[in-house]
């Protein structure tokens, strides 16, 4: 079957709290990132960037103004830092800077087997190749670790390294209003903790750490937002052994049927 070059590429959805929550929408819900456009007084905060396959400025209203904006990535794989090098001003942990600065399929994990044709309902533009997709190189502009902040003028947020998932995850959190923008280290699924440069034993202290956290809402790398009580829930679970990814064509299986459309 022919698929088709996507219209709109972009989905936004405003959550509150000046929070616009981003999405390629053409690409699986198992495996899209979760883009987050926090407006600030002086400046905004992209983070995560997606796949980088077509202009954030479409979505982001200002991006292609003259208005600052920080792009974060919360870790550099695929997902989260593709679209990074559209951003003059690049933040991340300095334990992934050189990942994002010569990026290639395996130290971005983008040869796991996630980018796969039926990862896209539609094609980000005519000609597009999947095999073809390459992070490019986006050398950071801030390395930013525990305890830094991002100060936007009239909010806050202060970095928690977190690793685990990946050396250099890191989360931003909003003591003021107890926002927390996980990225992959806890979202509501299955978490990966089985990747070349994953440790169990570190996320599982960071997991450890978010549990005392007094948060209002998580913001996370994929799928929905969720409260205090569901990421109690959450990290439990994990804590015991369950919410694992053992094997990516399962998992792509079980969650292309959780995802399909009701009948």
């Amino acid at each position: 079957m022919q698929v088709s070059t996507a219209g709109n590429w972009y989905e936004t959805t405003s959550v509150g709290d000046g929070v616009t929550l981003v999405r390629e929408r053409h690409v699986a819900p198992w495996l899209r990132c979760n883009i987050w456009h926090v407006r600030g007084r002086d400046r905004d905060l992209v983070i995560d960037t997606g796949m980088g396959l077509r202009p954030l400025s479409e979505a982001i209203s200002g991006l292609a103004e003259a208005r600052p904006a920080i792009g974060v990535a919360t870790h550099m794989h695929f997902d989260h830092s593709g679209g990074l090098h559209q951003f003059e001003d690049r933040a991340g942990h300095p334990l992934e800077a050189a990942i994002i600065a010569a990026p290639n399929a395996h130290n971005t994990v983008a040869d796991i087997g996630y980018v796969r044709a039926e990862t896209f309902s539609a094609l980000p533009y005519e000609g597009f190749d999947h095999t073809q997709f390459a992070v490019r190189s986006a050398p950071l502009t801030r390395l930013v670790d525990e305890g830094d902040v991002f100060d936007l003028g009239d909010r806050v947020f202060r970095i928690l390294h977190l690793p685990g998932h990946s050396p250099g995850s890191i989360a931003l959190y909003e003591r003021e209003t107890g926002l927390l923008f996980s990225g992959d280290v806890i979202y509501d699924d299955d978490l990966l903790d089985n990747l070349y440069h994953s440790d169990p034993a570190q996320l599982e202290e960071s997991l450890r750490r978010l549990k005392e956290l007094p948060v209002s809402a998580i913001h996370a790398g994929h799928f929905v937002s969720f409260g205090q009580e569901k990421m109690i829930e959450i990290i439990d679970e994990y804590l015991a052994g369950g919410r694992r990814i053992t094997d990516t064509d399962s998992f792509v299986s079980a969650a292309g049927c959780k995802n399909a459309p009701k009948r």
